[in-house]
């Protein structure tokens, strides 16, 4: 009778996966990613300089990525989840080889060697790090945790999940990239609590990571435009025309959008393209200038959606490594939102972060699409029949 339950035609199987969908984590996914193509589109439609002319090049792109996007994203739901576990060495290790890869032979945009052009493609191997390194941790426990009466972690395991995590980090630092590195970092602290690290251990790698961070600063490793962007962070009139530039104009315009904003296609400052590179890391002004409050509102709304129905599916999950994993991306997503819409109304550091599902570029919408398939394929498992759960855990047993 087990047998039967479980075995059925791949479409049939596709299908019962679909309707176990967690549609409300779909609904604000699909809800960011088209107001990502309208704000890309206001965001570059005025700016010549970078369409050459052509108002909606950059809206056509973004379209591209998120259909390429949502293409990864199915693909990684049809999957299932025994082989998503024993792809995970797979991904990590391609993570980690194109991090290699990107000291090797990448290219440099804004003091930071993070990307490797392949003709008119440019992949950024830091956001699928960010992913291989929650998938990593969380398939070590896993791994580790199998056979004994119930998980808990030891110092083995801190061990084994803290080196799993090094090695992109070090790879990362020697970019370098700062904010990949702090978005890492709180990640890394997230998937570690999730885990059942004991709180002493949370409390002795905090106060590490603090004496880590000032050896850095204090041995004159930082570059001087890194410098530069947390000095404007604590005081932007000291370099308005340089650092404290992007800070300056980013509240200037989110300022301008009072409560219902100027109307999309209709902001002043993102019009005359005051505010740099503002379709990919400061694309939360355009949402504060063209939408205003109430639109800011509703985005950071949807963003607290993708977070608690992540957090609800490894709450839901009896899976270890599905648990540990969905609490990881909502680490990453969480503090990298966090540290985006920050860095824009100017109470956290400028940094090359993009806001998740919004901010134009392949790379980081790749890597969040797959991670939003992940939490699916955690969810479709988790609300799957019984015999289908204890099929898949047996076959997982005796790979």
């Amino acid at each position: 009778m087990a047998g039967s339950a479980v075995s059925s035609s791949p479409g049939a199987a596709f299908t019962r996966r679909l309707v176990r969908l967690d549609w409300v984590l779909m609904a604000a996914v699909l809800a960011l990613v088209v107001l990502s193509a309208l704000l890309v589109w206001s965001a570059t439609a005025h700016r010549d300089s970078l369409t050459g002319g052509d108002s909606t090049a950059y809206l056509r792109r973004q379209v591209l990525n998120i259909v390429i996007g949502l293409g990864l994203l199915a693909v990684v739901v049809s999957t299932d989840h025994r082989w998503v576990r024993i792809m995970t060495p797979v991904v990590y290790g391609a993570s980690v080889l194109g991090l290699v890869l990107v000291l090797v032979m990448g290219s440099t945009i804004n003091g930071s060697r993070s990307w490797l052009d392949f003709g008119p493609l440019s992949i950024q191997p830091s956001e699928f790090a960010k992913l291989a390194v929650v998938v990593g941790m969380a398939l070590v426990l896993a791994e580790r945790a199998e056979g004994r009466w119930r998980a808990r972690v030891g110092v083995g395991d801190l061990a084994a999940m803290l080196a799993v995590a090094a090695v992109p980090a070090v790879l990362i630092i020697a970019q370098p990239d700062l904010g990949t590195m702090l978005v890492l970092t709180a990640t890394v602290f997230g998937v570690l609590a999730a885990a059942g690290t004991p709180r002493r251990w949370l409390g002795v790698l905090a106060l590490g990571g603090v004496a880590a961070a000032a050896a850095v600063v204090d041995g004159g490793l930082l570059k001087e435009y890194q410098i530069h962007r947390f000095m404007a962070f604590t005081d932007p009139s000291l370099d308005p025309s340089g650092a404290g530039y992007n800070v300056q104009q980013a509240r200037i315009a989110i300022g301008d959008g009072g409560i219902f904003g100027q109307g999309l296609f209709s902001g002043s400052q993102t019009r005359a393209g005051f505010v740099p590179e503002q379709h990919t890391d400061f694309i939360f002004t355009v949402v504060g200038e063209e939408l205003g409050l109430v639109g800011s509102v509703v985005v950071i709304g949807l963003l607290v959606v993708v977070l608690w129905r992540a957090l609800r599916i490894a709450a839901r999950t009896d899976d270890l490594y599905g648990r540990v994993a969905a609490a990881g991306i909502a680490c990453w997503f969480g503090f990298q939102a966090f540290q985006n819409i920050g860095m824009c109304l100017g109470i956290m550091p400028v940094t090359g972060v993009p806001l998740p599902f919004l901010s134009y570029g392949g790379s980081s919408m790749f890597a969040s699409m797959l991670a939003i398939g992940l939490l699916q394929n955690i969810h479709a498992r988790a609300t799957a029949p019984a015999a289908v759960r204890r099929a898949a855990g047996s076959a997982l047993a005796v790979r």
